[in-house]
C-alpha cells in the first residue's frame, strides 16, 4: 500500500476564517481583558473537568436548584458535583492539617454564629477550608475572587452541600461583580466576616454597602495586592474594622510564595510551551519570596538567569545568590523568557515589548494583571493568534512573535496547578485568623492591619510536620531559662527574619 498524507479539510472558507482568528463572544460571555488588579487571575483548565465553553448558556440565565430544593447559588452546572467531590476528596489527603484542624475543634464550634462571606479561588483546595469553616460552625456564601479560576465541578460540588457559590470558570466583567454582589445582597443575611483575596469584596462592601460593616468583626486578607489596599484605607483612617495580613505571616510568605514558585512555575511553562530551558536566557523581574523561588528552579534547569530589582537588599541577595542584577531595557534584545513577580504596574511596556526577539515568552507571577502592559497590545497593527488554551501569539506587522501566557495574568493559577500540600499551609493559617478576629475581646483589635500572632504561625507550621515524619527537640527546663523562652513557644520574637 502507498503511504498517503490527508489533509484537514474546512467546509468553506468561512470555517477556515474561524479556525484562525482570536476567540471571542459576545454579551456577557465575553472574555473580560481587565477586571481589576486581583480579579483576573486564571485557573488552569487542566485542573477541570469542564470548561467554560461547554455551553454558551451564561449561569445567571439557568434556572438551577440542588436535591436539598435550594436555588441559592449560580454555578455552571450544578449535576456535576459528582465530579467536584472527587476532586475536594483527593485534596483532602493532601491537606490532613487543615482536616486535622477541623476534628481537634469542632466539637467547639469556635466559628459558631461567624457569617462568612467570601472571594477567593474556588478549587478543590479552597473547597477543603469553606468545609473546614461550615465544619467549624460557620454559615458561609462565596465567589470567585477572579474570572477564569472557578473549577465548575468543585463549585457545583459546595453549591450541593448548601453553601451559596456564584462562580463559573469565564466570567465576564459584569458576572464578576454580579457575584459579588449577589454574595454581599441577600435578604435575611448579613456577614460579620470577610475572607478576601486581592481586596475586590472588601472594596465592593465599602463602595455599594458600607453599612455592613457595623456587623463585621475583622478581614481576613491573603494576597499582596489585598494587603496593599487595605494599608491604604488604614494610612487614610478609612478603615472601620481590624484586619489580619495573612499574606505576610511567615507560614504563607516562607512556604506559598516561596516554595510553591519554585514548582508552579516549571509546570505552567513546560504545560503551555513545552520550553527546553537548558541554556535559555531568562530575566526575572523582582527578587522577593516569589522571584527567589522562579529563579532557583530555572536556574536548576541550566537557564542563564538575570534578575530585576530596585530594593538594594534584594538585590544584594539575587547577587550573592549568583545571579546578575540588570535593568530590564538592557537586556530585553536577548531574553528568550520575561517573567514579572513584583506586583507593581507597567514592569514591561510596550517599548520593550516592541524590543524583544522573536518567540520571546512573556508571562506573570505575581497576583495582579498590572505588571505586563497586555492593554497597549490590543491595536490595530497587531495580531493576536489563540494556538492553545491561555497561549497567545502576538504578531507584529514584520511577522515577530510574542509569545504571552495567560493574558498576562497569573501563570501558575492560569496555566497548570499549584501543590495542594502548600494551599493547606496558607488555607489553615486562613482558618485560624477567622478564629482569632471572630473570638477576640472587645479592644484586643482596633481598627487597623495586623500580622497573625507569632504563635499561631508556629501552630500552623506543627500541624503540617507529620507529613513529613518530622520530630521536633524540646527545650530543656535550664535551657529554656537561658535563651528567656517558653518552652511551648513563640520561638522566635516577631522581629525576627526567616
Amino acid at each position: 500500500m502507498m503511504a498517503h498524507k490527508e489533509r484537514i479539510q474546512f467546509a468553506n472558507a468561512e470555517d477556515k476564517q474561524e479556525f484562525s482568528k482570536y476567540p471571542t463572544k459576545a454579551g456577557r460571555r465575553s472574555l473580560s481583558r481587565s477586571v481589576s488588579q486581583s480579579s483576573t487571575d486564571s485557573y488552569s483548565s487542566a485542573a477541570s473537568y469542564t470548561d467554560s465553553s461547554d455551553d454558551e448558556t451564561s449561569p445567571r440565565d439557568k434556572a438551577q436548584v440542588n436535591t436539598q430544593g435550594s436555588s441559592d447559588f449560580c454555578v455552571k452546572n450544578v449535576k456535576q458535583a459528582e465530579f467536584g467531590r472527587r476532586e475536594i476528596e483527593i485534596a483532602e489527603q493532601d491537606m490532613s492539617a487543615l482536616v486535622s484542624l477541623r476534628k481537634r475543634a469542632q466539637g467547639e464550634k469556635p466559628l459558631a454564629g461567624a457569617k462568612v462571606v467570601g472571594c477567593t479561588h474556588i478549587t478543590a483546595q479552597t473547597a477543603v477550608l469553606i468545609e473546614t469553616l461550615v465544619a467549624l460552625g460557620a454559615q458561609c456564601r462565596w465567589t470567585a475572587c477572579n474570572i477564569y479560576s472557578t473549577q465548575n465541578e468543585v463549585a457545583a460540588a459546595l453549591a450541593e452541600t448548601g453553601v451559596p457559590v456564584f462562580a463559573w470558570k469565564g466570567e465576564s466583567e459584569d458576572d464578576f461583580w454580579w457575584c459579588i454582589d449577589r454574595c454581599v445582597n441577600t435578604e435575611g443575611w448579613q456577614a460579620n466576616m470577610i475572607l478576601d483575596d486581592g481586596g475586590d469584596l472588601t472594596h465592593w462592601v465599602y463602595k455599594k454597602y458600607p453599612s455592613v460593616f457595623k456587623k463585621v468583626r475583622g478581614i481576613v486578607e491573603e494576597s499582596v495586592t489585598g494587603v496593599h489596599r487595605l494599608y491604604q484605607l488604614s494610612k487614610a483612617g478609612k478603615l472601620c474594622v481590624p484586619a489580619m495580613n495573612v499574606n505576610d505571616s511567615v507560614t504563607k510568605q516562607k512556604f506559598d510564595n516561596l516554595y510553591c514558585c519554585r514548582e508552579s512555575i516549571l509546570d505552567g511553562l513546560k504545560r503551555t510551551t513545552d520550553i527546553m530551558f537548558g541554556g535559555k536566557q531568562v530575566v526575572v523581574c523582582g527578587y522577593g519570596e516569589v522571584g527567589k523561588g522562579c529563579c532557583t528552579a530555572l536556574k536548576a534547569l541550566g537557564a542563564i538567569v538575570c534578575i530585576t530589582e530596585i530594593d538594594p537588599i534584594c538585590a544584594l541577595q539575587a547577587s550573592m545568590d549568583g545571579f546578575r542584577v540588570v535593568k530590564l531595557s538592557e537586556v530585553i534584545r536577548q531574553m528568550d523568557v520575561v517573567i514579572t513577580c513584583t506586583g507593581n504596574k507597567n514592569v514591561v511596556t510596550r517599548e520593550q515589548l516592541d524590543r524583544m526577539k522573536n518567540g520571546c515568552v512573556v508571562c506573570n507571577m505575581g497576583h495582579s494583571n498590572t505588571e505586563i502592559d497586555v492593554a497597549s497590545l490590543r491595536s490595530q497593527e497587531l495580531t493576536w493568534e489563540r494556538v492553545r488554551s491561555q497561549v497567545d501569539h502576538i504578531i507584529w506587522p514584520d511577522g515577530k512573535r510574542v509569545v504571552l501566557l495567560a493574558e498576562g495574568r497569573l501563570l501558575n493559577l492560569s496555566c497548570s496547578t499549584v501543590p495542594t500540600f502548600v494551599l493547606s499551609i496558607t488555607a489553615t493559617t486562613q482558618a485560624l485568623a477567622l478564629i482569632e478576629l471572630f473570638n477576640a475581646p472587645e479592644g484586643r483589635y482596633k481598627q487597623d492591619v495586623y500580622l497573625l500572632p507569632k504563635k499561631m504561625d508556629e501552630y500552623v507550621a506543627s500541624l503540617h510536620l507529620p507529613n513529613f515524619d518530622a520530630h521536633l527537640t524540646e527545650l530543656s527546663d535550664e535551657q529554656a531559662k537561658y535563651m528567656g523562652l517558653n518552652k511551648n513557644g513563640p520561638f522566635k520574637p516577631n522581629y525576627y527574619r526567616y
